[in-house]
């Protein structure tokens, strides 16, 4: 069964046998950001790389039940189908990343790093994680706690769930960024996933810059306003890209 609906997939012909990224938008498991689906997709057209946008599963504002496992059941899916070669898309399947955004950072992380599977699970080869949810025990963003495990979740839950306490030596390179004064996901998250990410030999990169609402996506504006200084992050994620042999930073592969 395909995972991902004719919209969500951003593989043109012309990049027939490049890499791809599962995107995830954020929305605290209860929406999809539309700022961080297509446009993204299209951004990672432009660097020469496949993209396809998965919609998994959210919560209802009053859902009645946790809605653990289903978005990470989503998302293995996805990879499952990408990895398979029986998609019908004419990709690399050996080169899959993903990325995500707040929420959809956690659920890429806990999809690169195996957490709730187990340790010979399939994992990304690349993971980029934008102001990510990392942690359900520290520094949380209670509102994605409560839509993915419920209120009244246990501890061992909330901890085999936090992406920091689940890295280990197989988790794949890592690209993140946050806001220093993201008053919605704590810049905390971050660093405690590239301390994590330290602790098992794992290469990342890590940008924090020092100002930015929550939820930047692209962090593009109005030609008027001119670029937030957080945009620069595309810039240094294609570069990072490059130096894993992927693309170039002008899009050249």
């Amino acid at each position: 069964m395909n995972p991902i609906p004719q919209p969500g997939i951003f593989c043109p012909g012309a990049l027939a046998g490049q890499p791809v990224f599962i995107v995830l938008p954020g929305g605290g498991y209860h929406r999809h950001g539309d700022h961080e689906g297509a446009p993204v997709a299209r951004w990672l057209n432009s660097l020469g790389l496949n993209a396809v946008v998965l919609h998994y599963a959210v919560a209802a504002e009053q859902a009645p039940d946790a809605l653990h496992p289903a978005p990470l059941n989503d998302a293995r899916s996805a990879l499952k189908w990408l990895r398979s070669g029986k998609s019908g898309l004419a990709v690399d399947t050996t080169r899959i990343g993903v990325l995500g955004f707040s929420a959809g950072g956690h659920l890429a992380a806990t999809l690169a790093t195996g957490a709730g599977a187990p340790p010979a699970a399939d994992r990304p080869e690349l993971a980029i994680l934008a102001y990510p949810v990392i942690s359900l025990v520290s520094h949380c963003h209670q509102g994605s706690v409560d839509a993915l495990l419920g209120p009244e979740a246990p501890w061992d839950l909330r901890r085999a769930l936090s992406a920091e306490l689940a890295a280990d030596a197989g988790t794949p390179p890592t690209f993140l960024w946050h806001t220093a004064d993201d008053a919605a996901v704590p810049v905390e998250n971050s660093l405690a996933y590239a301390s994590a990410l330290a602790r098992h030999s794992v290469p990342f990169e890590l940008h924090v810059f020092p100002h930015g609402e929550h939820g930047l996506g692209l962090a593009a504006q109005e030609p008027e306003a001119g670029l937030h200084p957080a945009a620069a992050w595309t810039a240094r994620c294609a570069a990072w890209l490059a130096g894993h042999g992927w693309c170039t930073p002008n899009g050249t592969v």
